[in-house]
């Protein structure tokens, strides 16, 4: 399943979070988002997965407008990962993947064998099968992202859109969550903080400064010093790894850079 959103704004009152948006997601990719803390990547996000509505643009799936779809519709094409693990009620962490199936059901359907066997699996692939029955508010908050990864798999949609998916999640788990998204094969687009995840894992950038794309491409062509120093403002030096090929980014300390 193609992403693609036109023209997409958002602002609250008179001040502008979002401005005329444009990107596209091919089928299969893993596109990133990168830029600052406030630069628009959640805002976006929230626009495309319908908790805010843009005050201009369209987001579509296979040229089919989101803002058409019921949102029981849309939730069987879109799974999202938001960092947001607050949950209202005290659910364990079987309860929590098992409503990923629910976009699926009609009101008084049950779970089903299949059912059962797809949540199992789930919490298997994010390494939490041990503590299905455990209560979702006793876990670490890298835990809790896990879970929110599981619930995400057994949804089945075929786009995935995640805020920040490896946030409280130690440097194992972050890997392995990439590695999980990787295979998954389907439509995603994350919003990363890590450029060096995002130069190892994404097939595309696009940057995002004071709420505009600034710059698009692959990794290769968008992790530049000069680009980085303008939007992160912090020095880098940036080679290629030798065992992956990918650019590789060393953050340099002001007092580094003043010698």
């Amino acid at each position: 399943m193609n992403i693609t959103v036109k023209d997409l704004s958002y602002r609250i009152q008179d001040k502008p979070l979002i401005a005329s948006i444009s990107l596209d997601i091919q089928e299969g990719e893993l596109v990133g988002l990168i830029g600052p803390n406030g630069s628009g990547k959640s805002t976006l996000l929230k626009n495309m997965y319908r908790v805010l509505a843009p005050d201009q643009g369209e987001v579509f799936m296979n040229d089919k407008d989101l803002s058409r779809m019921s949102h029981k519709e849309s939730a069987r094409h879109v799974a999202v990962v938001s960092q947001e693990t607050s949950v209202a009620f005290d659910f364990t962490v079987q309860e929590i993947v098992f409503m990923g199936r629910s976009p699926h059901k009609k009101m008084f359907d049950t779970d089903t064998s299949q059912d059962r066997e797809i949540v199992h699996q789930a919490l298997s692939r994010v390494g939490l099968l041990h503590r299905a029955r455990s209560s979702f508010s006793t876990l670490s908050g890298g835990e809790k992202q896990r879970v929110l990864i599981a619930r995400a798999v057994a949804q089945q949609a075929s786009c995935l859109i995640l805020d920040e998916p490896t946030n409280h999640l130690d440097i194992r788990y972050q890997l392995q969550i990439m590695d999980l998204v990787k295979t998954l094969k389907i439509t995603s687009l994350a919003a990363l903080h890590d450029l060096n995840i995002a130069a190892y894992y994404c097939d595309r950038l696009y940057v995002l400064k004071a709420g505009r794309i600034i710059a698009s491409g692959s990794p290769e062509q968008v992790l530049r010093q000069d680009l980085l120093q303008d939007v992160f403002e912090v020095a880098t030096e940036i080679n290629r790894h030798p065992l992956t090929g990918k650019p590789s980014i060393t953050f340099l300390p002001e007092m580094v850079v003043r010698s």
